[in-house]
């Protein structure tokens, strides 16, 4: 019952999240805790982070960590892509379509071998990565703020696989799945938007 209630209110709380895009929202100023809310203010950001935990949570033991390890480092180098200067194309695209792909890995409880799984959560953490780093040049403080925009990365990462884990104890598969066609409903709002 403890778990239950945890999930619960964590996904209560992010229900009451301004639902602006994350890289509109801008930096306001570069120091670790305006990077650590930032990504609780992006719809986009919040369901894609939620989604991967989620995901990896079925994806097994062998890959439960490592497909959000996968994800952060690719979120950290497509950062410092942007950082530098070097574009990548589409990147809205790529943004709201990894809402859709993972909503749809959910709800087809997808199993693919880890590296697969971390290619496809990386390639899309690139477009986070590179929307968020395309900001942080005119921060005063950008390792800061990127340090706590990973943070708050991980976290959602965790109350997502702590969501995932949930549906074995309490929740039927069937909720589950259907969470992940609502995500992935929700992806194709973010295109259509």
């Amino acid at each position: 019952m403890k778990f239950l209630s945890v999930v619960v209110t964590g996904w209560f709380t992010l229900l009451f999240t301004q639902t602006a895009f994350a890289h509109t929202f801008g930096a306001e100023g570069a120091s670790f805790y305006q990077g650590f809310i930032h990504p609780l203010f992006g719809l986009d950001h919040l369901l894609a982070m939620l989604a991967v935990g989620i995901w990896a949570a079925q994806a097994g033991v062998r890959a439960r960590w490592l497909i959000p390890a996968a994800f952060l480092a690719m979120l950290a180098l497509g950062g410092g892509m942007a950082m530098l200067g070097w574009p990548l194309p589409q990147v809205e695209l790529g943004i709201a379509g990894s809402v859709v792909v993972f909503g749809l890995l959910i709800a087809g409880a997808a199993k693919m071998p880890p590296w697969l799984s971390m290619s496809v959560v990386g390639l899309f953490a690139l477009f986070h990565g590179h929307a968020h780093g395309a900001e942080m040049p005119q921060a005063a403080m950008p390792w800061l703020y990127a340090s706590g925009f990973l943070l708050t990365s991980a976290m959602l990462h965790g109350l997502g696989m702590l969501t995932g884990l949930a549906h074995q104890y309490q929740w039927p598969t069937r909720l589950l799945r259907l969470g992940g066609i609502g995500l992935a409903a929700a992806g194709v709002w973010l295109l259509a938007v």
